[in-house]
């Protein structure tokens, strides 16, 4: 058996990056490899500078999917001068110490779209692999339980409703840990469990109900040193069968 974090995505917005084209930053429906090393390495306390933990995190880290309700997406039109010198300072904080952000990437006004989902819930159920590395999973587990810094979930201002962590389980495999964490009551559901099951997105080499899945290739795999997203992997999307709770 194989131990696994739970982890519960319940927040009033969320934003699952994908590909930026031009100003207009979409979503797609699961987090990327990107942003779940990201949301851990940012509750471990590593910075940008950690180029070589970050891409240790990424390499090991085995992730599975479910969505529980999938809220509402809409896009936020923004404008913003970020030479202005009121947002120029501190603001975020790394546990006893002020963290500052660099100004203005231009002297110009910026316009762009971004894609967000509002009033959702996913599930997320998570390892490392090999289970003997560092950090290891019982360091991750304390971290979220205690973060370096504010998590969010995708952008800053995405901040989740309550606690990520919700559990620790042991399993075969990804869709295994997965179909154990109980979902949202039904009535907090916007849409119905077909057969008793949820959508769900899993690493293709996970094996899950795979006549019942399909293939699709995904690039969200960060380059930490040069900040960009490399490579491609497969990612089985179907459903998870759910065990249902009272209300």
């Amino acid at each position: 058996m194989k131990e696994f974090l739970a982890l519960r995505f319940d927040a009033p917005m969320m934003s699952f990056g994908g590909p930026i084209v031009d100003n207009f930053g979409v979503i797609q429906d699961f987090p990327a490899l990107s942003m779940m090393t990201g949301l851990l390495a940012n509750a471990l306390g590593f910075g940008h500078a950690d180029v070589d933990h970050l891409e240790n995190l990424q390499r090991r880290l085995r992730y599975a999917v479910r969505r529980d309700r999938q809220g509402e997406k809409a896009t936020d039109f923004q404008t913003v001068d970020l030479g202005q010198e009121f947002l120029q300072g501190t603001g975020w904080t790394t546990r006893g110490a002020p963290e500052g952000r660099d100004g203005a990437s231009s002297d110009r006004t910026h316009i762009r779209y971004r894609e967000f989902r509002f009033d959702a819930v996913f599930t997320v159920v998570l390892t490392l692999v090999p289970p003997g590395g560092q950090p290891d999973l019982a360091a991750v587990e304390e971290a979220l339980r205690q973060p370096s810094r504010p998590l969010f979930l995708g952008r800053k201002p995405c901040l989740p409703a309550a606690p990520l962590l919700f559990g620790r389980y042991s399993a075969e495999s990804l869709v295994a840990a997965l179909a154990m964490v109980p979902p949202v009551p039904a009535s907090r559901r916007d849409e119905p469990a077909e057969g008793g099951s949820l959508p769900a997105w899993w690493p293709a080499e996970d094996g899950g109900p795979a006549d019942e899945s399909v293939l699709i290739e995904v690039s969200d795999e960060r380059d930490w040193a040069n900040q960009i997203h490399v490579s491609r992997r497969l990612v089985r999307r179907g459903r998870v069968t759910v065990r249902e709770v009272p209300e």
